[in-house]
């Protein structure tokens, strides 16, 4: 029996590809694994105005409408432990194209940043929409910054992509219950 040396070729080359193949999906595999959903019903007593639920360990919010509709949104979080509030609250404020000031603590660690960006300016660190809950200076709100987004890079807030608040703004009324976990 003659091997051709295209076959040869051919045949070396599948031997060559057949470890990173099997890497991407075993990494596929674990990516999907570390996916987790929740069940609204497993953290509150019932669905209301609706229900936003921040996971920020796999960075994930997941949105129930009144009607019981669920969708999924990918997040960015705080960047530390210490940046980060977790419990129940509520949205008790809706903005479109939101002013940003930063906190008195980011004036202490950051003294260089401007003390007021107005809403609809580019490097506004709240995009195009906020969601502002119970808690004082802590927020849900877009970005126009995409590298942000499945990263800790936030100073307390959850981050969405701008499309993505833009939908989940139109259909959160004040009122909806809020859990970061």
């Amino acid at each position: 029996m003659s091997i051709s040396r295209r076959a040869f070729i051919i045949g070396s080359s599948f031997g060559l590809f057949t470890p990173s193949i099997l890497t991407a999906q075993s990494t596929a595999r674990r990516n999907v694994s570390s996916f987790y959903l929740h069940a609204w019903r497993d953290h509150f007593e019932e669905i209301g105005k609706g229900i936003l639920l921040s996971d920020t360990n796999t960075m994930v919010l997941q949105h129930w409408t009144a009607d019981g509709e669920m969708r999924v949104y990918p997040t960015s979080v705080p960047l530390t432990d210490d940046l980060t509030r977790r419990g129940y609250t509520e949205v008790v404020e809706k903005r479109k194209n939101p002013s940003w000031a930063p906190t008195p603590d980011m004036r202490k660690r950051n003294p260089e940043w401007p003390a007021r960006v107005p809403g609809g300016d580019p490097i506004n660190p709240l995009g195009t929409r906020a969601l502002y809950l119970s808690w004082t200076y802590y927020r849900i709100h877009g970005t126009a910054d995409t590298r942000k987004i499945g990263r800790q890079s936030s100073n307390g807030c959850i981050g969405l992509y701008n499309e993505q608040i833009e939908e989940v703004y139109e259909r959160t009324p004040v009122g909806t219950q809020v859990k970061l976990i």
